[in-house]
């Protein structure tokens, strides 16, 4: 629900059947109605993170390529171990000439 002049209603039917001795209904909360008032976040219908934001200012359309903790992207070495998984999958005998081509590159030290 987030109209607030409904849910001001059905608080107070609440609050009146409290009244009346039932322990499960709720008290009229006015914090709650006055952020709903305000249009609460979760109730305002939509919320843009800064990681989204940047891949739509960016023109991404992959998220791990905008996010700002590089340490959960996958490394080329892990995505070359996952493309042979799959081909091991499909194709045993594939997968072992790809893992044969796939050979470490040299650092050069400067």
């Amino acid at each position: 629900m987030n109209n607030p002049i409904i849910q001001r209603k059905l608080f107070e039917e609440q609050a009146k059947a409290k009244e009346a001795g039932d322990d499960e209904s709720m008290f009229i909360d006015e914090v709650f109605l006055n952020a709903l008032e305000h249009a609460l976040p979760p109730t305002g219908g939509w919320g843009l993170g800064i990681d989204r934001l940047t891949m739509m200012i960016s023109g991404n359309n992959n998220i791990k390529e905008v996010i700002l903790f590089p340490a959960m992207k996958p490394t080329d070495q892990q995505i070359q171990q996952q493309i042979t998984a799959g081909a091991a999958k499909e194709d045993p005998t594939a997968a072992a000439a790809a893992a044969s081509s796939a050979a470490p590159v040299a650092e050069k030290k400067l």
